[in-house]
C-alpha cells in the first residue's frame, strides 16, 4: 500500500507531504485544487511520462516520492526484482520517485538508487491500479485476464481448478520437456546417420587393409631391395669375382687363401707345429667356400621386378594413408577401429530412445487433451459465475444496462491435443483457449474489449464492479478511483460509497469525489484547497477529522447550514 506521499515543485503544488491509511481514503476539495495532480504524481511516479511543464514555474527541477508497504501477498514478486537489480534493503518497504527537471530530463530513483525508468513501471504494476488512467489499469491488459479468472475461480471451494491447473501445466512443461528432447534426438539421429556412414566407412577401410605387426618394415625394406637392384646386383657381382672368380689382373680370395693353405700344407711336413695354422687356414677355406656359395645364391635371386615394387608402393601408400587418419602406429589405427565400432553400437541404441520419447510424447498429449478439456469446463462455469455477479455490480452502480461477458477463444491446431468430436487444440501454457474480458455499456451494442470503452465515470464504476466481484482474487494492493462519481447522483453516490468501502477491507483504495455520499464513507478524508501567497498559487491538504470533517461534507452538500450540517451527520452516521 501507499504509505507516504512527497510532492515538491510539481505543477501548483510547492511542497506537499501526506500520510495515507490502508483503507479507503477520499479527496476532496474545489475543481483545479489539486486533486487531480496529486493522482498525476502518482502516475510519473509509476513511471507515467515526465516533462518541463511539470515542473512548478521559477523552480529549477520537481521532486515526487513515495513510500510502498509491500503486503506478504506481493513479496515474493516484488523481492525477486530488487534482487535482480540489487536494490534490496527493507523486506516490506519500498521508495520510489523521480526528479523532473526544468528541461524536461528527470531522473528515476527505487530506494534511493538511480534506475531506468522501466523498472518504476514493472514494480509500479505489482502496486497500484489507477482508474481512469488506462496506462496502469491491470484490467484493461488482457494478458492478466485469465489469470484474474483463475483466481476468482480459486475463490469456489466446489470449483476444481485449483486441482486442474497444477496437474495440467506440470503435464504441460513435461511436454515440453519431452518435445525439446525429441528436436534434439531428431537431430542428433539426422546427425548420426551421417555419422554412422562414416563410422562404417572409416571400420571397413581399416579393417579390409588386414594390417599385420612389422609389416611396413618388412615393406620399406622390400622397396629399398627392388628399387636398387641393379646396384645390388653390382655389388654382389663384384663380391663374387673377389671371393670365388677373380680377373687376370687380381686373383680371388679363393685362390690366395687356396695358395696359403698348399704352402702350409708343405711346410707342415718339415715343421709340425704349424699344423694348427694349417688347419685354421684350411677352415677359413671351407667358410670361404661356404660364403661364396651365398653370395651366388643371392645374386641369383635378385632380380628387377617393377611389378612387386607396384604392389610394395600401393602397399605402402595405403599405410601412410591410414596412419595420417587414424593413428601413427598400426596397433593405433586398429585401436581407432575398435572405438569406431563402439560408437557405432551406441548409435544404434539412440533409435530406441526417440521412439521412447515419441511413446511418452502419445501419453502426455493425451493427459494435456483431458486434463484441459476439465480445465476449461471449471472456467467456463466460473466465468458464468462471474458475468452474473459483474451485472448485479453494474445494475446496482446505474449502469442496468450493461452487460459482461467473458470470451474464450480455442484455436484449432492439426499439432495440438485432442479435444472433444474428435478435433486437435493448440494448446497454451496456462491451457486450451485465451481469455479476455469483453463489456456491452449500453443495450443494443454488441461486446467490445474492456480499453474500448468510454473513459471517465463510466470506465471507473465498471472497474469498481470487477474489482469487487474480484476482491478475493485481485492481489494489487492498491486502487486509485478519478471521476468515478462523474454523471452519478447522490443515491448512486452513496451506493459507490459502500462499494468502496467494501473494497477498502481488502486493498487501500484512494477516491478522488466532488460527492458527499461518497467522501462520507472514507475511514480517511483528505480535503484538497489552493492558497494564494505572495502572487504565488499552492496547493495544500488537511487531513479532516470530526468538526472539520462534519462542516466539509455540509459544505459540498450546499451552503453552511444547520440543515446541511444535520444532513452531514447523517450522512456519516449511514456510512458507519
Amino acid at each position: 500500500m501507499l504509505v507516504q506521499l512527497h510532492i515538491e515543485n510539481f505543477a501548483i503544488i510547492d511542497r506537499l507531504d501526506v500520510e495515507l491509511e490502508s483503507s479507503l481514503v477520499t479527496f476532496t476539495g474545489e475543481t483545479g485544487a489539486g486533486k487531480s495532480i496529486i493522482i498525476d504524481a502518482v502516475e510519473t511516479i509509476l513511471g507515467g511520462r515526465a516533462d518541463a511543464a511539470q515542473v512548478r514555474t521559477e523552480a529549477q527541477h520537481a521532486i515526487v516520492e513515495a513510500l510502498f508497504q509491500i503486503p506478504e501477498s506481493l513479496q515474493l514478486q516484488v523481492h525477486a526484482i530488487l534482487q535482480r537489480e540489487e536494490l534490496l534493503d527493507q523486506p516490506d518497504l519500498l521508495s520510489m520517485g523521480r526528479e523532473i527537471r526544468s528541461n524536461g530530463r528527470s531522473v528515476a530513483r527505487v530506494n534511493g538508487r538511480v534506475v531506468n525508468v522501466s523498472l518504476l513501471r514493472e514494480i509500479g504494476e505489482l502496486l497500484v491500479d489507477i482508474h481512469g488512467q488506462s496506462d496502469h489499469l491491470s484490467l484493461l491488459k488482457v494478458s492478466q485476464h485469465l489469470g484474474l479468472l483463475d483466481r476468482f475461480a480459486s475463490t469456489d471451494p466446489h470449483n476444481p481448478l485449483k486441482e486442474l491447473l497444477p496437474r495440467y501445466q506440470d503435464a504441460y512443461h513435461r511436454l515440453q520437456t519431452v518435445d525439446n528432447e525429441i528436436q534434439r534426438n531428431r537431430q542428433a539421429e539426422q546427425d548420426a546417420a551421417r555419422r554412422s556412414d562414416m563410422l562404417r566407412y572409416q571400420i571397413n577401410e581399416i579393417l579390409s587393409a588386414h594390417l599385420t605387426s612389422g609389416e611396413e618394415a618388412e615393406l620399406l625394406s622390400e622397396r629399398n631391395r627392388l628399387s636398387n637392384s641393379e646396384v645390388i646386383s653390382s655389388l654382389a657381382q663384384s663380391a663374387l669375382v673377389a671371393l670365388d672368380e677373380g680377373t687376370p689382373e687380381s686373383p680371388s680370395a679363393s685362390d690366395l687363401i687356396g695358395q696359403v693353405v698348399t704352402g702350409l700344407t708343405s711346410l707342415a711336413r718339415y715343421d709340425p707345429s704349424q699344423e694348427a695354422i694349417r688347419d685354421q687356414f684350411g677352415a677359413l677355406f671351407e667358410s670361404l667356400s661356404d660364403l661364396t656359395h651365398s653370395v651366388r645364391l643371392y645374386l641369383e635371386e635378385i632380380e628387377f621386378n617393377p611389378r612387386r615394387l607396384d604392389q610394395v608402393e600401393e602397399r605402402l601408400a595405403l599405410i601412410h594413408s591410414l596412419k595420417r587418419k587414424y593413428g601413427e602406429t598400426n596397433e593405433a589405427i586398429l585401436d581407432f577401429a575398435q572405438e569406431a565400432q563402439k560408437q557405432l553400437e551406441e548409435i544404434s541404441t539412440s533409435a530406441e530412445r526417440l521412439m521412447d520419447l515419441e511413446n511418452e510424447r502419445g501419453s502426455l498429449v493425451e493427459t494435456l487433451g483431458e486434463t484441459g478439456t476439465a480445465l476449461s469446463q471449471a472456467r467456463h462455469s466460473a466465468a458464468r459465475e462471474m458475468e452474473q455477479l459483474v451485472e448485479t455490480e453494474l445494475q446496482e452502480l446505474q449502469m442496468s444496462g450493461a452487460r459482461f461477458q467473458v470470451s474464450f477463444l480455442q484455436q484449432p491446431d492439426p499439432q495440438g491435443v485432442p479435444a472433444p468430436e474428435g478435433t486437435l487444440l493448440a494448446y497454451y501454457p496456462h491451457g486450451l483457449e485465451k481469455t479476455e474480458f469483453l463489456i456491452a455499456p449500453n443495450p443494443g451494442e454488441g461486446f467490445k474489449p474492456l480499453v474500448k470503452i468510454a473513459s471517465g465515470g463510466e470506465t471507473s464504476r465498471l472497474m469498481l464492479a470487477l474489482k469487487n466481484v474480484l476482491i478475493q482474487a485481485d492481489h494489487i494492493p492498491t486502487l486509485i478511483f478519478d471521476e468515478i462519481d462523474q454523471g452519478i447522483g447522490g443515491r448512486v453516490g452513496s451506493v459507490v460509497g459502500l462499494k468502496l468501502k467494501h473494497l477498502g477491507k481488502k486493498h487501500q483504495v484512494l477516491c478522488i469525489t466532488h460527492l458527499p455520499q461518497l467522501a462520507a464513507f472514507g475511514e480517511q478524508h483528505l480535503h484538497v484547497e489552493k492558497q494564494l501567497a505572495d502572487g504565488r498559487t499552492s496547493t495544500r491538504i488537511k487531513d479532516l477529522k470530526g468538526e472539520e470533517r462534519l462542516i466539509e461534507l455540509a459544505q459540498m452538500l450546499g451552503n453552511l447550514s444547520q440543515s446541511t450540517l444535520q444532513s452531514a451527520r447523517e450522512l456519516l452516521s449511514q456510512a458507519e
